[in-house]
């Protein structure tokens, strides 16, 4: 199925603002079960997957991953094996270290979206990671994985 990048971009970013979708249709029935059967059944499109990564930007020494930074690292990384879109929503977060002590910090998410069937991506998203966490000196970037229905 060809797409263009505009068209992912847009229902990324739409499926962002309505915080996934699913979340939505859980509270209309009060059964996620049943919620989800009457969304899959209900709505168009087909079955993909979507992959949510949290980038924090503390850094050990004190500083932090500035905006530049990361669309630098973006631009080479994630752009780089996902060149049909994604999102990127700047947040704020917060977490517990190895140490301990909660941490807060500003962090990115990167949400992808990719056919069920696409081999590479898991590869690609576990590279991405790696880098980040290399290049950033992080102790973990947050990988969730979600099966959406995806209509263009």
């Amino acid at each position: 199925m060809a797409f263009s990048r505009q068209a992912l971009v847009t229902v990324v970013a739409a499926a962002t603002l309505a915080l996934g979708g699913s979340a939505a249709a859980t509270a209309v029935a009060g059964d996620p079960a049943m919620a989800d059967a009457n969304a899959a059944t209900s709505s168009p499109g087909e079955v993909w997957k979507k992959t949510t990564l949290y980038f924090g930007t503390g850094k050990p020494d004190g500083s932090e991953v500035t905006p530049a930074e990361f669309q630098v690292f973006s631009d080479k990384e994630i752009t780089g094996a996902f060149p049909d879109g994604f999102t990127r929503v700047a947040a704020d977060g917060q977490f517990k270290g190895a140490n301990g002590e909660i941490v807060r910090e500003h962090s990115y998410l990167v949400i992808l979206l990719y056919p069920l069937n696409d081999r590479k991506a898991n590869r690609e998203i576990e590279d991405i990671r790696a880098d980040y966490k290399k290049e950033f000196q992080q102790e973990s970037v947050l990988r969730t994985d979600t099966v959406e229905k995806v209509s263009f």
